[in-house]
């Protein structure tokens, strides 16, 4: 259960699909008020409905934006992972938010002028509940559906390092590439997964990724670096290296050390 708990979930970091969201999160509840009529809607004239459940609709739409700053918090904490855990996480908080802020437009506007309110356990299970049941919903699917979206088009961005035959491949960001070592028929690829530094060997060329990949730049008969991670350069025994991100060191050859200083160079003026 803990395990699953922590699987990733689709996530949206975009502010305006969440907007669009709460937008529609917003009209749903008001037509779902309107024709189910619920506390006693029915005893209000067509304007004063109109007023009332737009309030309603208002709470929903506030709360799921009001919550947002929480989902981010939730989202960084994790390393940049939305887990199914986050999601419940979130869920949860703004069904509390959206009910405690709907009780109380409920005895403090509506009601205000009323002595006999309906009790919160009455309205939690007659008319939260259903409530819920039938908006949920509604917040699952657009979540998902924009987080499915998103992650398709991340990976749309993604390059993939391709092992010879049958062997298994790498598919990231170009710029989570820090560098790549040529060891024998292999290839080793030191990349980043959110701050982690994580290497894996693959059975390939270093030739063959330097001319697929002309972005990375060889600096060694058995080295290419992403020039996105240099950081300093190191002379140690008159031999030149270029420290790259997680301070990982890479010899600069006296063939390409012309060119490797003059890119590299460039990148942190």
């Amino acid at each position: 259960m803990k395990q699953i708990l922590k699987s990733k979930y689709p996530f949206d970091s975009s502010v305006k699909h969440h907007v669009i969201i709460a937008f529609g999160l917003a009209i749903w509840i008001f037509i779902f008020l309107y024709f189910t009529e619920p506390l006693d809607v029915h005893e209000f004239n067509e304007d004063e409905k109109l007023i009332f459940l737009s309030g309603y609709s208002m709470i929903g739409g506030f709360c799921y934006l009001l919550f947002l700053p929480f989902q981010y918090f939730l989202f960084n904490k994790n390393d940049k992972k939305w887990t199914i855990l986050s999601e419940f996480l979130f869920i949860v908080t703004f069904c509390v938010c959206a009910i405690s802020i709907a009780r109380a437009y409920y005895l403090y506007i509506i009601m205000a002028n009323e002595r006999n309110p309906y009790e919160f356990w009455y309205m939690f299970t007659n008319i939260f509940l259903p409530a819920i049941a039938t908006i949920l919903p509604i917040i699952i699917f657009g979540r998902f559906a924009f987080g499915k979206y998103k992650d398709k088009k991340t990976d749309a961005k993604k390059i993939e390092i391709k092992g010879e035959g049958n062997y298994e491949g790498l598919r990231l960001f170009l710029n989570d590439i820090i560098c790549i070592q040529s060891s024998d028929n292999y290839i080793e690829v030191f990349y980043v997964n959110g701050q982690e530094l994580k290497k894996t060997l693959i059975r390939n060329k270093l030739s063959v990724i330097a001319d697929e990949f002309p972005e990375l730049l060889r600096t060694h008969r058995s080295y290419v670096v992403n020039p996105y991670h240099f950081l300093q350069w190191k002379t140690e025994k008159s031999k030149l290296f270029a420290i790259l991100f997680h301070h990982i060191e890479v010899p600069v050859s006296r063939t390409y050390q012309n060119n490797v200083k003059s890119i590299l160079n460039s990148t942190t003026e």
